[in-house]
C-alpha cells in the first residue's frame, strides 16, 4: 500500500514560476487599475486563455483598445502550474467521437494542429527561450489491463483515417525511447511538444504589452454588469466600461449560474525533482517526448532540460459546487504522495532523487470532458472554460474563438464545436460532489490494485463502472 505522506510539503507556488520570473530579471507586476477607464474589450483573467485572446484581437485589430486585469500576476495561477505538455486532440480520440461524432472530434483535431503551428511561430520568433521541444508524446501501458486500451486507439485512429497520428509501440520500441522496467507497450502520438508553461505565460504577457494592451495586475473582478452599449467590470479600486468583456478565469467561472451545470472540479498534483541528468542517459530516456500511462487518473511526465524530472497525477479531490478555490484543492497531501510515488515507481532510476518542489491545484471539467467557448445569450460578454487539464493547446484555440466571438468574425474557429455545440448538465450538487468523490475514490482504488496485481474489492469494481454504464465522463484522460 502506498504511503499517503508525501516527503515534500506543498507550495504555493509552482518551481516553474520562481524560474521563469527569475529569467526574466524579476520584472515588477504591471500597476493595479485605480479610477475608472473604458476600452472596446476588456479580458478578465491573465493566464494562456486571456493572452492568447489579447493577443489575437491585437493582431486581428490593431485598432482596438484593449485592458487585461489579472488578480494577482501573469502566469501564477493555473498557467504557470501545469506540466507545460502541448498537444491536440489525435490523442483525444475517443473522447471526441463520444462527444461530437467522427466529424466533430477530427474538425477539433485539426484545429488542436494550427494551434500546435501558431504555438511553434510564437515559440521560435527571436528571444523567446520558452524551452519550446517538439518529441512527441509515448503513452505507456504499465499493467495488462492498461494494454487492452492501446487496440481500441489505433482502432478507432485507423476507422478515422487518422493512423499518421497514432503509433503502436512495442515493448522493446518503449523501452527504445524510456527504459523503465515497469513499461510494456505503448501508443506514440508524434504531434505533441513541450514547454516552460510560465515562460510561455511570461513571454505572452510581454507580447500583449508591446502590441498595445493595458495590463492591470494585482486587480481582482469583484463583478459584472452586462448592458448596452457597454459593459462593466467592477474592481476593488476602480473600474471598467467595455463594449465587450471576455472572461478567461478558469475555475473560477464554475460560480456562474450559467456554467455551474456544465462543470465539476477535480484537481491535479505535481512533483519536481531536484536535477539528475545522468540517471536519464542511464535510462535512455534522451529524446524530449513527454510521457503519460494510461490511467484513467493518469500520471503525465516530462523532463527538463537540465534533467529534472516532473510526475503529475491527475488524481487530487474534487470541489464541492463553486468553491473551488479551497485549500484542499492546493494542498492535498495525499495527493502529491500519489505523485511521489508515480515518479518512484514509473522511473525507479530516480527512486533515490530529492524532490525540489511539490504543488497543486483544482481543473475544471466540463461534463464531456472538452472545453467550451461561448457568450452568454443576449450579452457581449464571453467566456472560456472546461479545459479539463489539458489546456496549453486548447488555450490558444480559445484564444482564436474568443476573438471571432468578440469581433463577430463567423470564420473556421467559431464554427468549431468548441463554440457551437450544446452541452450536457451534470446532477445538482450535493449529488454531483458524492457522486464524483464517490466514483473517484472507487477508480483510484481499481487502478491501485491493478498495480499490485491484485484485484480490487467488488464494490469499488461496480462504482467504477458507473460511468461507463450511465455513458458519463469523469476524470481527466
Amino acid at each position: 500500500m502506498q504511503s499517503s505522506r508525501p516527503s515534500i510539503a506543498p507550495s504555493d507556488r509552482s518551481w516553474w514560476l520562481d524560474e521563469a520570473l527569475k529569467h526574466e530579471g524579476n520584472v515588477p507586476p504591471a500597476a493595479p487599475l485605480e479610477g475608472a477607464c473604458s476600452v472596446d474589450v476588456v479580458i478578465v483573467g491573465g493566464g494562456f486563455a486571456g493572452l492568447w485572446t489579447a493577443l489575437t484581437l491585437k493582431s486581428r485589430r490593431p485598432d482596438l483598445s484593449v485592458a487585461l486585469i489579472e488578480a494577482s500576476i501573469c502566469g501564477s495561477g493555473a498557467s504557470g502550474k501545469n506540466g507545460g505538455k502541448v498537444h491536440g486532440y489525435w490523442s483525444s480520440l475517443g473522447t471526441g467521437v463520444q462527444a461530437l461524432g467522427p466529424d466533430g472530434a477530427l474538425a477539433i483535431a485539426k484545429a488542436g494542429d494550427r494551434a500546435q503551428d501558431g504555438i511553434r511561430a510564437f515559440a521560435s520568433a527571436s528571444g523567446r527561450d520558452i524551452w519550446w521541444r517538439e518529441g512527441g508524446n509515448l503513452v505507456v501501458a504499465t499493467t495488462p489491463a492498461q494494454e487492452t486500451k492501446i487496440e481500441d486507439v489505433v482502432r478507432l485512429a485507423g476507422e478515422l483515417g487518422a493512423q499518421d497520428h497514432v503509433m503502436a509501440l512495442s515493448r522493446e520500441e518503449v523501452h527504445a525511447r524510456c527504459n523503465s522496467p515497469t513499461f510494456r507497450r505503448g501508443l506514440f502520438f508524434p504531434d505533441a511538444a513541450t514547454v516552460h508553461p510560465a515562460r510561455l505565460a511570461r513571454a505572452l504577457r510581454q507580447a500583449v504589452i508591446d502590441r498595445g494592451v493595458t495590463l492591470f495586475e494585482n486587480t481582482p473582478m469583484l463583478g459584472v454588469d452586462p448592458g448596452r452599449p457597454s459593459c462593466r467590470v467592477r474592481t476593488p479600486r476602480g473600474q471598467i466600461e467595455a463594449r465587450e468583456i471576455v472572461l478567461a478565469t478558469n475555475v473560477a467561472l464554475s460560480a456562474m449560474r450559467e456554467i455551474r451545470p456544465h462543470v465539476s472540479i477535480f484537481s491535479s498534483y505535481v512533483v519536481m525533482s531536484e536535477p539528475a541528468p545522468e540517471r536519464l542517459v542511464a535510462m535512455g530516456w534522451t529524446g524530449d517526448e513527454g510521457l503519460a500511462d494510461l490511467r484513467m487518473f493518469l500520471h503525465y511526465f516530462r523532463k527538463t532540460p537540465d534533467g529534472r524530472v516532473l510526475m503529475g497525477s491527475g488524481s487530487g479531490p474534487v470541489g464541492y459546487g463553486d468553491r473551488a478555490e479551497t485549500r484542499q484543492l492546493t494542498h492535498d497531501g495525499p495527493s502529491i504522495a500519489r505523485a511521489e510515488t508515480g515518479l518512484r515507481r514509473l522511473l525507479p532510476a530516480y527512486h533515490d532523487v530529492p524532490l525540489a518542489r511539490a504543488w497543486g491545484g483544482a481543473i475544471d471539467v466540463s461534463s464531456d470532458r472538452l472545453p467550451f467557448f461561448k457568450t452568454l445569450p443576449g450579452t457581449r460578454i464571453h467566456y472560456a472554460g472546461g479545459f479539463s487539464g489539458h489546456g496549453v493547446n486548447a488555450t490558444y484555440i480559445a484564444g482564436q474563438c474568443l476573438a471571432s466571438l468578440v469581433l463577430g468574425d463567423k470564420d473556421d474557429w467559431a464554427a468549431l464545436p468548441f463554440c457551437t455545440r450544446a452541452l450536457p448538465r451534470l446532477p445538482p450538487e450535493p449529488f454531483r460532489f458524492a457522486g464524483a468523490s464517490a466514483i473517484r475514490s472507487a477508480i483510484l482504488t481499481c487502478e491501485e490494485a491493478d498495480e499490485r496485481s491484485q484485484q480490487a474489492p467488488a464494490l469499488a469494481r461496480a462504482i467504477a463502472h458507473l460511468p461507463k454504464m450511465l455513458g458519463l465522463r469523469i476524470g481527466v484522460r
